[in-house]
């Protein structure tokens, strides 16, 4: 696994995630799509090879991702690399295709028990949501991951060749 980030293309943030499965799912898919991800701790489990290999497969040695010690370290890090947050939450009013997405975007998801605190939300440039049949809760997390970085990456005509 790597440790570096591009600037110039959308990178997907997990604020301290729950579920391994969901986390190794979400290095899978990122690593298919060239994309990086940041990892947002405390996590809910021990963030290591172990934990994320069952979902993530062979995948893992392929996919590149940040360890962010807190939500004021990556913030920190984010504010001095010029990115975007935009952040997926059941409690935005705005399509996530009704967006435009820019090469800087960092799409941040929440935890799968509770989503993020009331300051993730002040501090995200964006809030976007999924629109849903009503009285459904949510999607799980590497779904909607996937949803919103394939828009993205649409928009941007920026998937891998």
């Amino acid at each position: 696994m790597t440790e570096t980030a591009s600037k110039s293309q959308i990178a997907i943030a997990l604020y301290q995630p729950d579920i391994p499965q969901n986390t190794g799912t979400i290095l899978r898919m990122a690593a298919c799509l060239n994309l990086h991800v940041h990892i947002i701790e405390p996590c809910g489990f021990a963030l290591n090879d172990r934990t994320l290999r069952r979902a993530g497969m062979d995948y893992l040695d392929r996919s590149t991702y940040t360890k962010h010690l807190s939500w004021s370290h990556f913030v920190s890090w984010a504010e001095q690399q010029e990115k975007r947050l935009v952040l997926a939450t059941t409690k935005a009013s705005k399509p996530f295709l009704d967006i435009s997405y820019q090469s800087n975007d960092i799409l941040l998801f929440g935890r799968e028990s509770v989503g993020v605190p009331d300051e993730v939300h002040e501090r995200a440039d964006a809030r976007i949501t999924i629109p849903m049949r009503e009285g459904e809760r949510s999607l799980n997390l590497a779904i909607s991951t996937a949803m919103l970085a394939s828009e993205a990456l649409r928009q941007l005509k920026a998937f891998p060749s």
